[in-house]
């Protein structure tokens, strides 16, 4: 097996794990792109020096997690995004709505409820006195049973009074639940979209290699008097999701 390639992988690490895991390094590099076709089961062969039953197992294991995808026509391919996120304000709230468009099949599994104190970086984001209370909420989303995503959000409680878990537990819409009992309008965001590398809980919950680069959203969510209502971080799998832009219009209501 060319040694130069596997010279940084452990030894006790099976050859088929080793060749899963530099195909991952392929796809996640910057000449691969989602529906782009990977190198054939015998290139590889070639490439790796390994056996090709060896290849073909790596590449069954990274189509059973979702990775690739086979096609009996066009090779094996790396499998297109789970779910699209637009980043424009009219659209990049709500994800129960957004893969339900896309004919997926929602679900969300609360993960973490409590009210804290505020932090400095989240005071500032929400506008309070740092040291205020904040709800806080994580959540885990998947799209057809597949996580995708996990999204923790800061709400200022003085907002949300009497806002408890039991609201949450059954997958209700947060944004749902603001309008209806709160009266509170979501109308905007500010979002800032970048890189990031997945902590031990997050690689868990998205079955993702340890040490992954995700996709990290972050958002500022103002209600109808443009008051900051949440600041949110999204942490979202570099495999399963893609951010869009918009160019339809101007921003509205959400």
């Amino acid at each position: 097996m060319d040694q130069q390639i596997f010279a940084t992988r452990p030894r006790k690490v099976p050859v088929y794990r080793q060749i899963e895991q530099h195909i991952r390094d392929l796809i996640n590099g910057p000449d691969y792109a989602p529906g782009d076709r990977v190198p054939s089961e015998r290139t590889l062969a070639e490439t790796l020096g390994a056996n090709r039953m060896t290849v073909r197992k790596a590449i069954d294991g990274l189509v059973a997690q979702g990775l690739l995808e086979r096609h009996s026509t066009s090779g094996t391919r790396i499998r297109l995004p789970l779910v699209t996120r637009p980043t424009d304000a009219r659209t990049s709230l709500g994800i129960t709505r957004l893969i339900q468009s896309g004919g997926g099949t929602p679900g969300n599994k609360l993960l973490h409820f409590q009210e804290q104190r505020a932090s400095g970086r989240i005071a500032e984001r929400l506008h309070l006195q740092e040291g205020a209370p904040i709800t806080m909420i994580r959540r885990l989303w998947t799209v057809d049973g597949t996580p995708f995503c996990i999204e923790t959000s800061h709400l200022p409680t003085e907002r949300v009074p009497d806002l408890a878990a039991e609201d949450l537990t059954a997958g209700q819409s947060l944004y749902a639940l603001l309008r209806n009992r709160y009266g509170i309008t979501t109308v905007g965001a500010e979002r800032i979209i970048g890189v990031a590398t997945c902590t031990d809980m997050e690689v868990r919950l998205l079955d993702l290699p340890l040490h992954s680069p995700c996709l990290l959203l972050r958002l500022v969510v103002v209600d109808q008097d443009r008051q900051p209502i949440e600041y949110m971080t999204s942490v979202n799998h570099p495999q399963l999701v893609v951010f869009k832009t918009d160019d339809a219009g101007p921003s509205g209501a959400i």
